[in-house]
């Protein structure tokens, strides 16, 4: 196998259509899908590749296969469905899927497709739309460590880090405490800005007296700004976010381990999408604050 080799690359969403772009600077040659036509029209006039017209036609004669879907029956669909992606493999492969979704599912996949002489690797990132332009996603990665090693050298394009977990699994088991932390960070930062708005200060420069400090993150110095001016389009939306801590909740009370903030933070998520903010990003926990105060 040379530098380059042949890549399917299944779902051209918010995150993969960035990743798919740097494998093919880089490169590869790309046979893509997905769900809509119109996202790979748009993919193929930026970047060089192939359409497909389903996953098993993309993944026919390729070396590897990457997805980046949405939740477990869409991973499941697109891999192992009547039009699946193992239809047209035709040699034991690598199969990368960087969906978010159930530890169970990745483990049930690994299972599945090892049947089939395939190897699966559960690898969720971190970074979101922002990382996933820059090349800078975290990967997590869970299944067999060499097939592991593997694929963290042809995601290189598009990572800065990426991490060997553990068996099927761990990967997903990593991204959901990464959710974790995320979660009650941002409603920290929620909290914060909106009692700042209630002051006389100006909120760049306490934004740039408290970052050097304590309490600086990526989330505060990438998400802060936003929040003061409502600007809710530039991150992960809180309807994956619901799907992710869902998954949290639901791997919590399998383990018996108890997560109130984030079963709370995913309540607050809930009243959002109430409000007609589903497809906001994530810090958008500061528009019910403000709705809050402005109804009392």
């Amino acid at each position: 196998m040379g530098d380059f080799i042949q890549i399917a690359f299944i779902g051209l969403g918010t995150m993969g259509f960035p990743m798919a772009g740097h494998l093919s600077r880089a490169g590869h040659k790309l046979r893509v899908w997905n769900r809509t036509s119109a996202r790979v029209e748009l993919w193929l006039e930026q970047y060089e590749g192939i359409a497909a017209t389903c996953p098993a036609d993309a993944a026919n004669g390729v070396d590897l296969v990457i997805s980046c879907v949405g939740a477990d029956a869409d991973v499941h669909e697109v891999l192992l469905g009547p039009l699946g992606a193992v239809h047209g493999l035709t040699s034991p492969s690598i199969i990368v899927d960087h969906s978010t979704i159930s530890a169970q599912k990745a483990q049930e996949l690994a299972k599945l497709l090892a049947e089939q002489s395939h190897c699966f690797v559960d690898a969720p990132v971190s970074g979101g739309q922002q990382g996933a332009q820059a090349g800078t996603l975290s990967i997590m990665m869970g299944g067999r460590e060499e097939a592991c090693r593997h694929a963290m050298h042809l995601t290189k394009p598009y990572s800065r880090a990426s991490t060997w977990m553990g068996p099927s699994g761990s990967g997903q088991l990593t991204k959901m405490i990464n959710q974790i932390c995320i979660a009650g960070l941002l409603q920290g930062l929620a909290e914060a800005w909106h009692f700042a708005s209630l002051t006389d200060l100006n909120p760049e420069q306490v934004l740039h007296v408290i970052s050097q400090g304590a309490a600086s993150s990526w989330q505060m110095q990438n998400r802060s700004m936003n929040m003061v001016k409502g600007i809710f389009h530039d991150g992960f939306a809180v309807d994956w976010m619901r799907k992710d801590l869902g998954l949290c909740l639901d791997e919590a009370r399998r383990r018996g381990a108890s997560l109130p903030v984030t079963a709370l933070v995913d309540q607050f998520y809930a009243e959002l999408q109430a409000m007609g903010l589903g497809r906001s990003d994530t810090s958008s926990l500061i528009a019910r604050l403000q709705h809050k105060g402005s109804s009392s």
